[in-house]
């Protein structure tokens, strides 16, 4: 099956308001599998609010999200089976200071997943391995740099098995020297085939690693393109703007 027959993340016109403002002003987009979608845009423009509806961490009013075959609806079941294959990681780690890395790691496993406890700790230590801080199993969060904290996020959303994951931001509370490490290793989940949908303003990652670049402004959804046809040829004159700002 090639990627074009198999859509995975359906967003079809999709509103969300907060109070009078309009949020979200009839977003449609589809992901299929395997596909990594960046999304770009000023502050506020929806992008951050648009990746959240995906696993109901937002509601959106208006319109249709269909996450692998199943609808988004106010129904408890679906949006736990949902939360269940869609990691996200945050702008914050939002990792346990009180539970070391391992632990911060296996926890949903053994209580979502009902996985074993010796299963859940071994998947937690090829994992970290996989984001190349093995040797960081049995610290605590504040021990660990930004960027290796990071990380242990990215391991934690993976040790659920997602299907899909969702990255908010991911770098821009980082120093720097440590945006790197995190990069590369949403860079080798891109190559390992995952379904990835990015909010970032890294355009070094965006031209190497996406399928296609999205710049949102004011809840709209203004371009969809290839990354080479996104920053060299763009169509619009908002993306013109935008880039002109952040190359």
């Amino acid at each position: 099956m090639t990627r074009e027959q198999d859509p995975i993340i359906i967003a079809e016109d999709v509103h969300k308001w907060y109070g009078k403002f309009h949020a979200l002003q009839g977003v449609s987009l589809t992901v299929n599998r395997g596909e990594v979608v960046v999304l770009m845009g000023p502050s506020g423009s929806g992008k951050s609010t648009f990746i959240r509806t995906f696993n109901a961490l937002e509601e959106y009013q208006k319109g249709k999200i269909e996450i692998d075959g199943i609808t988004l609806s106010h129904d408890l079941r679906n949006i736990e089976t949902i939360r269940k294959d869609v990691g996200m990681v945050f702008q914050q780690f939002n990792l346990f200071p009180h539970l070391t890395v391992l632990q911060n790691i296996s926890l949903a496993p053994i209580w979502v997943r009902r996985s074993p406890k010796v299963k859940a700790e071994e998947l937690a230590m090829q994992l970290l391995e996989r984001v190349g801080i093995l040797e960081q199993a049995q610290k605590y969060p504040g021990q660990l740099s930004g960027g290796q904290q990071q990380r242990v996020a990215i391991a934690r959303a993976l040790a659920m098995q997602p299907k899909i994951m969702l990255f908010d931001e991911p770098t821009s509370a980082l120093d720097p020297e440590m945006v790197r490490e995190v990069l590369d290793v949403m860079r080798n989940l891109a190559r390992d085939g995952m379904t990835m949908v990015v909010v970032t303003h890294e355009v070094g990652f965006a031209r190497e690693v996406a399928d296609r670049v999205i710049l949102m402004d004011s809840g709209s959804l203004v371009e969809s393109a290839t990354p080479d046809a996104f920053f060299s040829h763009p169509k619009e004159e908002r993306t013109r703007k935008f880039l002109s700002q952040i190359l």
